[in-house]
């Protein structure tokens, strides 16, 4: 991409309907770049209608893509689970190739008491299958687990980097928030920057040009993410944040998971272009 996106997660608040099509034109009307389909509860997205999104998305030149269901655990000590696991996450890949997304963000897993090393392997095994099942279907997107905000989950900045240096197709979904909300702390520009300078260093310029983001505020306890707030809400420094991605030249998409969605992709998106104005 030859910029960096700003877009909602799911259909924007005063957007006409719910639905995904009224949800794009909003999009285009607000003037933000892309949004991401929630398909949290489950895929439900018949072939046609995907094809329906492309053509609005292709129509409005909003760029898409998809937030796959909740219910994976890459992880999981039941062989049921897991199987469950790589039928969601394919399922997800699948309707959105159709509707022209380029990414499919997901959860990838709970340590369930394993130790890191141990989940990493584990993950990797049954991720790299889907990864191989969606070449012989000549699905060509990239899946991008998530950094996640809670102890409990599988997603460190450091796991996810490590997926996407092993694992072609995989790239990472950079959910600030959930960065901040997992230590506490991951809240300046130093910060940002490192990471942003840490994910070129491991997987080239090219992932800069190409990323995923995620932010909203945040309210956070001792073990990590609690809820998503609206910035003004939060003690997330989102200003330092986009100077940071200013400053890295990164391109790509910003979701905003704020519960005022539009609200605070146009925030963030004024803060981005006031940058671009002053430098």
């Amino acid at each position: 991409m030859s910029e960096l996106l700003f877009g909602t997660a799911g259909v924007p608040h005063s957007s006409k309907t719910n639905t995904s099509i009224d949800g794009i034109r909003r999009i285009a009307e607000l003037g933000l770049g892309c949004m991401e389909l929630e398909f949290v509860q489950g895929v439900r997205m018949s072939e046609a209608g995907a094809r329906l999104v492309a053509e609005v998305a292709a129509e409005t030149g909003i760029k898409l893509s998809v937030h796959a269901p909740y219910f994976i655990n890459f992880n999981a000590h039941e062989p049921e689970k897991i199987t469950a696991s790589q039928e969601r996450l394919l399922q997800t890949a699948r309707i959105t190739s159709l509707c022209g997304g380029q990414s499919v963000v997901f959860h990838p897993a709970f340590y369930l008491g394993d130790p890191p090393e141990k989940a990493y392997d584990t993950v990797k095994k049954y991720l790299k299958e889907v990864l191989e099942q969606l070449k012989k279907e000549n699905i060509r997107l990239w899946l991008r687990p998530e950094v996640m905000g809670r102890d409990s989950q599988f997603g460190t900045v450091e796991e996810i980097l490590a997926l996407s240096t092993e694992l072609e197709g995989l790239a990472p979904c950079l959910d600030f928030a959930h960065w901040h909300a997992r230590r506490g702390t991951n809240n300046s520009y130093e910060e940002f920057a490192s990471v942003l300078k840490q994910i070129e260093e491991r997987l080239g310029r090219k992932a800069l040009d190409n990323m995923h983001i995620h932010t909203s505020g945040i309210a956070f306890g001792k073990k990590g993410e609690i809820k998503h707030l609206n910035l003004k809400d939060s003690d997330l420094n989102f200003v330092e944040l986009i100077k940071a991605l200013k400053d890295y030249q990164v391109k790509g998409m910003l979701i905003c998971e704020s519960p005022n969605l539009e609200e605070d992709a146009l925030l963030l998106q004024q803060t981005y272009n006031s940058l671009t104005k002053a430098g």
